[in-house]
């Protein structure tokens, strides 16, 4: 018997190619994509976006390998899905990137990786539920100053508590937009980190996540301006 071979489109050329692969997504069923790419989404994947995600990737050609690397890399563009729920509002917390919790004293928002993450992004939203989801109008997104100013001033309250090794007095409740959530495989797992003393401590890696008050602005200023991306044929 013949196996099907998940396919996956070659990157985009430009952010014009991407924009229009964006648009062909709107309204498609992730079932549908999920028989055109080959690519079996599962039972597991009725909930939660991992395998969203992945599909979405494939369709549209992102290539950015894990790590500091941009989903579109030569674009400089992020991809992020995103499950909205019946209300418009999304479902949870977007990842960002990793939180580095030695050498914070050092870190800067400018040359951070976190701003380089939310310099330009993709949003696809995903909605509906189990084998009805499907993708909303994907939109793009460059912070404007007055938003930027709130991520730079969140991710600068964070590493500044890393910085003076208040490691274990950060909970996801500082920070208006972005906050730090443990990410690691299970509870179990620790890294370096220090306290106030300046000794070593294991503590649990941390990440920076967008919260969803941030999201759901987005949403709700993309609906209210009529973002939207043109539609085409997907590329392959």
């Amino acid at each position: 018997m013949a196996v099907s071979v998940a396919r996956r489109a070659t990157p985009p050329r430009d952010l014009d190619d991407l924009r229009a692969r964006a648009g062909w997504l709107a309204g498609r069923r992730l079932d549908e994509l999920s028989r055109w790419l080959a690519f079996p989404l599962g039972a597991s994947s009725l909930r939660g976006k991992g395998k969203a995600g992945e599909l979405v990737e494939r369709a549209l050609g992102a290539s950015g390998r894990a790590g500091r690397e941009h989903d579109f890399p030569a674009l400089g563009v992020e991809l992020k899905t995103i499950p909205v729920g019946d209300d418009g509002r999304p479902r949870e917390t977007t990842f960002v990137c990793a939180l580095p919790l030695v050498g914070a004293e050092d870190a800067e928002w400018s040359s951070s990786w976190a701003r380089a993450k939310l310099a330009h992004v993709l949003w696809v939203p995903v909605e509906g539920e189990g084998e009805e989801r499907r993708l909303g109008v994907p939109f793009f997104w460059r912070p404007a100053p007055d938003e930027e100013a709130i991520l730079r001033g969140d991710y600068e309250e964070i590493l500044g508590m890393l910085a003076t090794g208040r490691v274990e007095a950060l909970t996801a409740h500082v920070g208006t937009w972005l906050q730090a959530r443990p990410k690691a495989a299970h509870g179990r797992v620790r890294t370096i980190a220090y306290n106030e003393e300046g000794a070593p401590i294991a503590a649990t890696p941390r990440g920076l996540y967008l919260r969803v008050q941030c999201t759901a602005r987005l949403l709700a200023k993309a609906r209210t301006l009529g973002v939207a991306v043109p539609t085409a044929s997907a590329s392959e």
